[in-house]
């Protein structure tokens, strides 16, 4: 049974199956096994006690993928003490914060990230300095308290300052243990290109462990490695951002001398998708599976999954709610619903912020459920499907509009690749609707042609009144579409109506 979620070896299987391989060096990958980095994170584990940080202590986690991160956070976990995984996107304040907040105690990163490490923090860099602190021998895994502090994440700060969200052991190994309910038979092998700071990148990463299954780890996720990684290690099972696998389906000419079929499962979280993107996918995979997830850092990365009668799930549907999860939709008025806001509850949910009681209050129920802020709906069958985020709608002349739903429409034309759609101000309206595009390779599409695709085939207020071409969206640190920048973007380039006529 695990107790331990630092510790998630099965030693009742081979220890010497490949369990990592880390493609931090692309042209010479290093590999280990289930037994080597089980008898590392014991080292890194007794490393740390002896430089005497003490159960509870917070250590912080810098850098972009590679093993030692995650031989430093299982071995930190291991030890009783706090993983604290830090977005390397962050700004230097904003990673300052970070550590202040979480009171961090030591911090691990690579060579490139301590720079933004504040004055008088202890420092220990991966490389001679980490290999340095590793203590080889035996080591008894601390069996946590209920309840007890495995890691503090932070949110992306999209809204605001990030805010640090406290996880138990116990919490996520629910978790893992719901996944691993659903995994299909067969040896797997996954990769992992998204950030591990991030729940999607590190969720995955302890499947892999829980499963022992293996896994190639990507420092950073590069489109047309990810290509050649599935053909080159033999991929199984693709987990990823939607828009990392938008950005992959279009390297055509990498595809095209890459075999992919080694591909079983195409696992997508984190962020909505598209049918158009589903059908490239099952293009692209034949003989995959193709799931959509959803999670949240605040209440776990597993919600939905298969229907318990093992009814087909629909294409853009995330699945029914699993068995210890309970879920309702709020709509405008505070009421049950079939389209509302999200609120649940799963054995991973936080207790509450780091440090910010008003917020906590703000995004929990006084029972304990949370408040997601994600807009769904619920069909005839009871399967969920996300609709956008609650901060993300805007009102048109007084017509709610859900970006998500007008990008899910413009992706349907056959040259767009990509899309993603902010308000801009408008006097009359209040605010109207603006697209960014990516187009397929080879079309010359104009702004004109997407409007009237719009006003054909979906609402008049949908229609986005100005268009902007791209050769690829921004992405923020969790590789999700960065919504901040282009909405400051649009409004920079937005022609006033008063200018055009229009």
């Amino acid at each position: 049974m695990l107790t331990n979620l630092g510790d998630l070896l099965d030693r009742s299987k081979d220890p010497s199956k490949p369990a990592l391989i880390d493609c931090l060096d692309w042209a010479n990958p290093r590999e280990y096994t289930h037994g080597e980095v089980d008898a590392l994170s014991d080292a890194c584990a007794r490393g740390l006690l002896r430089r005497g940080l003490v159960r509870g202590d917070s250590v912080a986690i810098l850098s972009a993928n590679r093993a030692e991160f995650l031989i430093a956070y299982f071995g930190i976990m291991r030890a009783g003490l706090v993983a604290v995984p830090v977005n390397h996107k962050f700004p230097r304040d904003t990673i300052d914060f970070v550590m202040r907040d979480s009171s961090v105690k030591l911090v691990l990163c690579d060579a490139e990230r301590r720079p933004a490490v504040a004055a008088g923090l202890p420092i220990l860099e991966f490389g001679p300095q980490f290999d340095a602190l590793l203590d080889r021998g035996p080591f008894e895994t601390v069996v946590p308290r209920p309840g007890e502090i495995a890691m503090v994440l932070y949110t992306s700060g999209s809204t605001g300052r990030p805010k640090g969200v406290p996880l138990s052991h116990q919490g996520h190994l629910w978790a893992i243990e719901s996944r691993l309910k659903t995994i299909p038979p067969g040896e797997h092998r996954l990769i992992v290109a998204a950030p591990l700071f991030h729940m999607n990148g590190l969720g995955t990463s302890k499947f892999v462990f829980a499963a022992h299954a293996s896994m190639v780890l990507m420092p950073q996720f590069d489109a047309k490695k990810y290509v050649e990684a599935v053909g080159r290690f033999g991929v199984t099972w693709l987990t990823s951002v939607p828009t990392m696998l938008a950005m992959m389906v279009r390297e055509k000419d990498t595809i095209a001398k890459t075999d992919l079929s080694s591909v079983r499962t195409v696992r997508m979280g984190s962020a909505p998708t598209t049918q158009k993107l589903i059908d490239d996918l099952r293009s692209l995979f034949p003989k995959a599976t193709i799931m959509n997830a959803y999670g949240t850092t605040e209440a776990g990365p597993v919600v939905f999954g298969p229907h318990p009668d093992g009814r087909p799930r629909p294409d853009m549907a995330l699945g029914w709610p699993l068995p210890d999860v309970k879920v309702r939709l709020v709509d405008g008025q505070g009421k049950d619903a079939d389209e509302g806001v999200l609120v649940q509850y799963t054995p991973a949910t936080m207790t509450g912020y780091l440090n910010l009681p008003e917020k906590s209050r703000e995004a929990l129920t006084p029972d304990g459920w949370y408040i997601s802020g994600d807009v769904f709906r619920r069909d005839a069958q009871g399967a969920y499907y996300f609709i956008g985020r609650a901060d993300d709608m805007f009102n048109c002349g007084g017509e709610n509009i859900y970006p998500g739903e007008v990008e899910h429409m413009l992706e349907k034309h056959p040259d767009i690749a990509q899309s993603c759609v902010v308000p801009v101000p408008d006097e009359l309206k209040g605010e109207k609707p603006f697209a960014f595009i990516v187009r397929r390779p080879g079309s010359a599409l104009s702004e004109e042609a997407i409007k009237q695709y719009a006003l054909a085939n979906a609402p008049a207020y949908q229609h986005p009144r100005q268009v902007e071409f791209m050769d690829a969206l921004p992405l923020a640190g969790p590789n999700k579409i960065d919504r901040k920048l282009l909405k400051a973007r649009a409004r920079e380039l937005w022609r006033e109506p008063e200018k055009t006529g229009g």
